[in-house]
């Protein structure tokens, strides 16, 4: 039967590069080999470019990010990529009074984020070596901050929640500690989006890749020796001298390998978790609330996880609600329709009558999904697991494993995934001209 099997199979003639996953790191990697006059092949699994940047069109006929959507001025790999391919980004609005639930007053809420940033100072600065630190995790470490206020400590841990999208019980500490000192930015990374859409940028670079990128082509496994590497998708058989893997490290260890990957490699891509994330698009007639001097940002200080703030733009008012960790994962085993009703009680409870009569609500669940795992981005949960990054990023001969969550500037963000596709690029070009010098020189 293998044998049937394996006659029924093409043999495709080899590449100089394969790249697996066409998010933005994919997408990065394959333009920089083309641009430097490699062969190249991308395959993604989806009918659709972006990964964990996608885009849907509203009955009204707008297109809004379901995904990946925000940026800052301050992610510049990303703001060149705009601006080479025409794109204008618009503010996020932040004009006016943010809500708190339950309420506070501002200077109660602005005090509470002040604290909350000087926490997060003070776990960038930790030492990762120091073994006291070992095998805590987030929520572990908190506890131990005895000198900060019972608010500002949970409000800490709602962040954790709504922005890496797990349970800090859960996550490592030190890993958040190093991932955080590689998020830079000096202004928000909400600063603004592209009202035509991100994934409308994904869909530009893809235009550029032509016949080499293939959609609807999930990789069912890999062969790979110290001299080559052949990649199974569908009946083929697709050889090349160097592969990608531009994938979360929770999607990678899904590929079968032929032989098995070390179990160092094994168990540093078992040691991380996706994400859990709900995103919401809530369209309005109008952007009530700046008549009434709101931002239209809501912070959610119970139940925690929970976000939203102004997504309008041009002629389309509306909000984004970001329902992140545990809660993200209670609502997805409940009915559609049960979220809904919670989100438009939630905005009532905020903005009044108003807030809980949108036009529209547009719901995106991205917990368990089929190609990402979940979003925004893995995070690491094996606190015995202390240098997964490096010995993934280290890879085997011939395969470079590559990803947002492993970059070394921005983790988790569009901004990450392009410099570490990039990266990724550049080590393979390297390698071809490193291969042509030693064969002149024999």
């Amino acid at each position: 039967m293998a044998k049937a099997g394996r006659q029924s199979e093409k043999t495709m003639p080899e590449r100089d590069a394969i790249v697996v996953g066409a998010g933005f790191t994919g997408l990065s990697a394959a333009l920089e080999l083309v641009d430097a006059g490699l062969d190249v092949l991308l395959l993604e699994a989806r009918d659709r470019v972006g990964g964990k940047v996608e885009s849907e069109t509203l009955p009204d006929g707008t297109r809004v990010d379901t995904g990946g959507q925000f940026f800052c001025r301050d992610m510049s790999e990303l703001m060149g990529l705009i601006e080479e391919n025409g794109g204008t980004p618009v503010m996020t609005h932040y004009d006016g009074e943010m809500i708190y639930r339950p309420p506070v007053s501002p200077q109660q809420g602005f005090a509470r984020w002040q604290g909350v940033d000087a926490l997060r100072d003070r776990m960038i600065a930790t030492d990762p070596d120091n073994p006291e630190l070992a095998k805590l995790t987030v929520a572990d470490w908190v506890a131990r901050q005895d000198d900060v206020a019972d608010d500002v400590r949970k409000s800490f841990l709602r962040l954790i929640k709504g922005l890496w999208c797990r349970a800090p019980e859960e996550v490592a500490f030190t890993w958040l500690a190093s991932n955080d000192r590689r998020i830079t930015n000096t202004y928000s990374e909400m600063e603004m989006f592209l009202p035509g859409s991100l994934h409308a940028l994904a869909d530009q670079l893809a235009a550029r890749l032509g016949d080499r990128l293939r959609l609807g082509t999930a990789v069912t496994g890999i062969e790979h020796s110290g001299t080559s590497v052949t990649i199974m998708a569908g009946n083929e058989r697709l050889s090349a001298k160097r592969i990608i893997l531009a994938l979360p490290p929770v999607m990678i260890r899904r590929i079968p390998f032929s032989p098995a990957l070390p179990e160092r490699l094994q168990k540093a891509l078992c040691a991380w978790a996706p994400g859990l994330s709900i995103k919401l698009q809530v369209s309005y007639d109008k952007p009530f609330w700046r008549e009434h001097g709101l931002s239209g940002a809501v912070m959610w200080h119970e139940p925690q996880g929970l976000y939203a703030c102004d997504a309008s733009h041009d002629d389309y008012a509306g909000l984004i609600v970001f329902v992140g960790g545990p809660e993200a994962q209670e609502w997805h085993k409940r009915p559609r329709a049960e979220l809904i009703a919670f989100i438009r009680e939630q905005l009532s409870a905020a903005f009044g009558p108003e807030g809980g009569n949108p036009r529209d609500i547009h719901v995106r669940d991205w917990v368990d999904d089929l190609w990402s795992g979940g979003a925004y981005s893995d995070v690491v949960i094996d606190l015995d697991a202390r240098h997964a990054e490096d010995i993934i990023t280290e890879g085997i001969p011939l395969i470079h494993f590559v990803s947002s969550e492993l970059s070394p500037s921005y983790p988790g963000y569009v901004e990450g995934a392009i410099v570490a596709g990039r990266l990724a690029a550049g080590q393979v070009i390297g390698s071809r001209a490193s291969g042509r010098t030693k064969a002149t020189n024999q």
